[in-house]
């Protein structure tokens, strides 16, 4: 039995798909339809590319992750491990599938569609697919050995987290790598939730309007918005010439997210429109710190996480939304990126809080185990 992150990103994923499949989640009613009426109904009328392949890619990474997980484990003869790590990834994702769409019934806002469901299925048997090729070649234990070299024993939180934070950031945020502000959504969303109660009252009321952050505060929003997953890494790597790589692979990822985020909401023309003075000052600080703290000890690296996040979500959330980025969600939340908004908009709210418990919670339980390099 070997352990993975495999299926701890397999679970996530899945809640992803589930908020995306039933958004906006209102309006629930009964029209006295079966759930399961769609698959005898024809063929939409009208689809799209996007439509098409978006269906497909979406359930891509569930059926990988899924086959993944099984094989992981180990516990099947090698003969049959591939064949049944394919059909129980399918299995799993066709089913998640078939649920959503019979539970959009009863959702205005959404369509029950076969062609969705057979969409579904073939992304999941394809992702399955592709997990069960990798493992043929090898390529799932080269992993492992990888992962064994560059990281200390049980990574696994860590590396979800690391593996979730560039789709976290192709959410648009106000600020470029500014995950987690949420305060005026919240303020808001609390304060309509005790609409015409006596409970409204106890809501705190702010004297003076948010103001928007100032240069050298977006620099140092940009900064720790660099240095945080760089910490995060380090706090599971021991080597300080792997630590350097992983820090500038970091940076690159990162900004190659953030672009790819500003040419889907405002067109390719505009990937580098964020990429102002303040913001190339921030990555490159962020950067420098990040080269400056390589020796730093693992659990010194993990408490600095902390004080980073504390500090970037206490500036971040300061601030109000801009009008652009109001009507950048806009765009994401009513146009032709919905499901995909809704893979990736909770991950953009509540990265930085989940790597905050992640690290909360390494740092009470002390430095992990040694472990003899292979």
């Amino acid at each position: 039995m070997r352990k993975t992150s495999a299926w701890p990103l397999a679970q996530v994923y899945a809640l992803l798909i589930v908020y995306a499949s039933l958004y906006p989640f209102s309006g629930w009613r009964d029209q006295g339809i079966s759930p399961w009426a769609f698959l005898s109904s024809p063929w939409p009328r009208y689809w799209t590319g996007f439509d098409l392949t978006a269906n497909t890619a979406g359930y891509a990474p569930l059926g990988f992750l899924l086959a993944l997980a099984v094989l992981r484990r180990g516990e099947m003869p090698d003969a049959m491990r591939n064949w049944a790590a394919i059909g129980y990834a399918t299995l799993g994702g066709t089913s998640l599938a078939f649920c959503m769409e019979s539970l959009q019934t009863y959702l205005p806002a959404r369509v029950p569609s076969n062609l969705d469901w057979g969409l579904n299925a073939l992304g999941t048997l394809l992702g399955a697919a592709l997990a069960g090729a990798l493992e043929k070649l090898g390529a799932i234990d080269h992993w492992s050995r990888f992962r064994r070299r560059w990281f200390v024993e049980e990574p696994r939180g860590a590396l979800v987290l690391l593996a979730l934070w560039p789709i976290a950031l192709l959410f648009p945020a106000a600020v470029p790598l500014g995950l987690g502000q949420v305060f005026e959504r919240l303020e808001g969303a609390v304060a309509d939730w005790l609409m015409d109660t006596p409970f409204l009252e106890w809501l705190p009321v702010r004297d003076v309007e948010l103001q928007p952050l100032v240069p050298g505060t977006e620099l140092v929003c940009v900064a720790l918005g660099v240095l945080a997953p760089c910490l995060l890494a380090y706090s599971v790597m021991r080597s300080v010439p792997r630590r350097a790589v992983f820090a500038a692979f970091v940076a690159v990822v990162g900004i190659g997210a953030t672009a790819l985020s500003a040419a889907l909401s405002w067109g390719p023309v505009h990937a580098w429109a964020w990429l102002s003075y303040p913001v190339r000052l921030g990555l490159l600080t962020g950067l420098a710190l990040a080269f400056l703290l390589l020796p730093l000890p693992q659990r010194g690296c993990a408490a600095l996480v902390l004080l980073a996040l504390v500090v970037h979500l206490s500036l971040l959330n300061q601030a109000p939304e801009s009008a652009y980025f109001a009507q950048t969600l806009q765009t994401w939340e009513q146009g032709r990126f919905i499901r995909f908004h809704g893979l990736v908009q909770w991950l953009g709210w509540l990265w930085p809080y989940a790597a905050l418990a992640y690290v909360l919670v390494r740092v009470s339980t002390g430095e992990p185990r040694p472990r003899i390099p292979q």
